[in-house]
């Protein structure tokens, strides 16, 4: 409400309104339409309108709680959609995904040094930006006439956050719609209620309240008179099966890339679809479910770094291993240098460290690890992850014809036709490192250890051509496992794998550590020992398996020992 006391003289008699207070009126309805024409602009669904306006009302009645202003408070609000919206599109271009509320709630050193170094001029450009908004906010402050009650500012704001939070409670968004670039406001607020729910209800990681048993935490002994194969570890990028599609056409000796020494085509089901390399990243370094954080999830590998000491290079290394990593993007995208580095990994080479610009064939990558293998294989066993990075969306253009040139395509859509040639350049290029590798190193065993990390984002589109959007989310949304299996493969030079009895034909991806020490001959240490006890129990299902109440168990036990800290 206005108080009267504040309503200028100019409004007495009351059909005397000034010229003033109506050039007042009208700012005030053109800032509220401009938040309209964006919320029509960028909000597709009704929840999602609905959410953009309870937001917008919330923050109008916030800053009116703090300034009076009208004027003043409509300005602030618009320019924080406004910039919301600028650092979604943004972010969306650099990283895949658009902004959400955990974003303010991690706030780390890694996503700063990242924005800075990918654009160079963002500093000067928040400096800008925030030396206008303070100017634009000096003068609203000083023109508007008008002044509102505080505790009318209160009872506005406190009834529209909560109709916000029974919005946001009865229809969640899920993840990945923070890969969609749409939704920018509402997204942001709702999962601003959702985040602080799981928060308050079990922190950043599900677990049991508290374990009956207790794993012996202690070394498991190796024998360092035996000599371990080196191991290549192998990410490989959106790479799935696309048969599994129907009426797809494919090259001769197209499934040979996906099958294994013992001819057998395995199937790996990985937690995310479309775009979440870091999920599948954190499933096979850790051995543990992205799934586990809910809401985080989309920051796994943020929040797990310095925080989550388990995995695979830890048991490797306890074993003698020296351990690298390949990593062909900015170290500090989503904290993977520091997330890795705390998940064993010795020797971390970004792309800065690579002396790359850009994404390189995966040939370069290839070259890369035969290189530090002729370095390193004198000095023990070596463990390397590699990744590969050609299939790469997006599939649009075609990426390095010339590396193709009896390509031709084969009469599917255009852009499955690039996937697929892109795949053959991935084969290829892993071919030539085999031969590499058997020519140069005669006398050292290697296994190697290949998987998709997930399904190109058109995956659930080929797959199901005949179902509708909406119905495709649904099926996205129940984690149905047509649209997240892709494969893993093991292969051996020099060298037959000792144990392949977790090599199950279908396997969910964070038992993949624990195929990769049996089969290497690497005993396990007592936290993979009840793993396996796991993967046996719930036949390949890790955090599917009853109810995520197994996973649960173990992450509490995990916690005990000390191996999961500050969750």
């Amino acid at each position: 409400m206005l108080s009267p006391s504040a309503v200028p003289s100019c409004l007495t008699p009351i059909h005397a309104i000034c010229r003033r207070d109506t050039g007042a009126f009208c700012l005030v309805a053109i800032l509220n339409v401009a938040a309209l024409v964006l919320m029509a602009a960028t909000e597709v669904d009704l929840v999602a309108n609905a959410a953009f306006l309870l937001a917008w009302a919330f923050l109008n009645f916030f800053w009116l709680a703090l300034f009076r202003r009208p004027i003043a408070a409509a300005l602030v609000s618009l320019q924080i959609v406004v910039a919301l919206v600028l650092l979604s599109r943004f972010k969306h271009d650099k990283l895949w995904m658009t902004v959400d509320f955990v974003d303010l709630m991690i706030i780390d050193q890694d996503t700063s040094a990242f924005l800075l170094k990918a654009i160079p001029s963002l500093r000067v450009s928040i400096t800008l930006a925030a030396a206008a908004t303070a100017a634009l906010v000096v003068v609203a402050w000083r023109l508007d006439p008008f002044r509102i009650r505080v505790r009318t500012s209160v009872i506005g704001s406190s009834l529209c956050m909560g109709a916000l939070v029974a919005l946001a409670l009865l229809v969640p968004t899920g993840l990945r719609e923070d890969f969609f670039r749409q939704n920018y406001v509402s997204k942001f607020a709702r999962t601003g209620v959702e985040a602080m729910r799981e928060l308050i209800t079990h922190g950043y990681l599900e677990s049991d309240v508290n374990a009956p048993e207790r794993l012996e935490v202690r070394a498991a002994t190796c024998n360092h008179s035996r000599k371990f194969p080196h191991i290549i570890l192998m990410h490989d990028e959106s790479s799935f099966d696309i048969t599994a599609a129907p009426g797809i056409r494919v090259p001769p000796g197209y499934h040979r890339h996906f099958q294994s020494f013992d001819g057998k085509s395995r199937k790996l089901v990985v937690e995310g679809a479309g775009g979440p390399s870091w999920f599948t990243e954190y499933n096979v370094l850790t051995g543990l479910s992205a799934r586990s954080y809910g809401r985080f999830a989309t920051s796994v590998t943020r929040i797990a770094a310095g925080r989550v000491g388990r995995g695979l290079a830890h048991s490797l290394r306890r074993c003698g291993y020296k351990t690298f990593s390949l990593y062909p993007f900015y170290g500090a995208f989503l904290s993977s240098r520091a997330f890795q580095t705390t998940a064993g990994i010795e020797h971390y080479l970004d792309m800065h460290d690579l002396g790359t610009r850009n994404f390189e064939a995966d040939g370069f990558y290839f070259d890369y690890a035969a290189k530090i293998i002729a370095r390193e294989h004198g000095n023990g066993p070596l463990f390397l992850y590699v990744y590969t990075v050609a299939n790469h969306f997006p599939w649009d253009t075609r990426l390095r014809p010339e590396l193709t040139p009896g390509w031709r395509d084969l009469g599917n859509a255009p852009s499955i036709d690039e996937y697929i040639r892109r795949q053959r350049m991935t084969a290829r290029d892993y071919s030539a490192l085999l031969a590499q590798l058997a020519r140069d190193f005669p006398t050292e065993s290697f296994l190697i250890v290949r998987y998709g990390d997930h399904q190109p984002e058109f995956g659930p589109r080929v797959i199901d051509p005949l179902l509708s959007r909406d119905v495709l989310a649904r099926h996205l949304q129940t984690q149905d496992p047509r649209y997240l299996t892709t494969y893993y493969a093991i292969d051996a030079l020099n060298f037959a794998p000792v144990d392949l009895s977790s090599a199950l034909d279908e396997l969910d991806a964070p038992y993949l550590p624990l195929v990769v020490q049996e089969a290497a001959g690497v005993p396990l240490g007592p936290t993979f020992s009840e793993q396996k006890k796991i993967l046996e129990h719930c036949h390949g299902l890790f955090y599917g398996c009853a109810g995520g109440a197994e996973v649960r168990r173990f992450n509490r036990l995990l916690i005990e020992a000390g191996l999961i800290t500050g969750l």
